[in-house]
């Protein structure tokens, strides 16, 4: 039983380890390393919790995987910002444009995308990521970031007019062809 439940999580972890990761960097603002340290976080716990024995020697399943998984991500990133050392960040050398070097590479549009997240407060990043580009409802990233409905709409609103605010009206000359 024990070598099924470990394949099965295999399974589900190669499946699902890329979103995890492009969400994760989202949420970090473009840190790839930072991101790597939650998704591993978060799959760590996952696997704690994959197939445990519930009520009556029953195995407890989670309903579903990939939303939990997601919804773990958001609180382990959360909870990482909290942290009082969370705000540093040791760098090989300084970059010369204000950009992490990662960012560098990047597409304009990433870059101005990464930017104007960065400058979000963590919980308005995580409700836009959570909203906007996992595509929950309103209910689903309250129930994630246990918040009411409300403060993800007054999140959201806020966190929208400050990233329309930095980018302008519009992405469009973001965009190249």
């Amino acid at each position: 039983m024990r070598q099924t439940r470990t394949e099965e999580f295999l399974e589900f972890a190669h499946g699902r380890t890329g979103q995890l990761f492009r969400s994760a960097c989202l949420l970090t603002s473009g840190d790839r390393h930072l991101a790597e340290d939650l998704v591993q976080e978060t799959l760590g716990r996952m696997y704690a919790l994959w197939g445990r024995t519930g009520l009556f020697g029953r195995t407890a399943r989670i309903e579903n995987p990939a939303a939990y998984a997601q919804t773990v991500l958001v609180r382990t990133f959360l909870s990482h910002q909290r942290r009082r050392s969370a705000a540093e960040r040791p760098v090989g050398e300084l970059p010369e444009s204000g950009h992490s070097p990662a960012a560098r590479d990047d597409p304009a549009l990433r870059v101005a995308l990464l930017d104007a997240l960065a400058e979000l407060p963590p919980k308005d990043r995580a409700v836009i990521v959570l909203r906007y580009w996992e595509d929950r409802s309103i209910e689903e990233t309250a129930q994630a970031m246990r918040v009411s409905s409300a403060a993800v709409r007054t999140r959201s609103t806020r966190a929208l007019a400050r990233l329309r605010e930095r980018l302008g009206g519009s992405l469009v000359e973001y965009v190249s062809c």
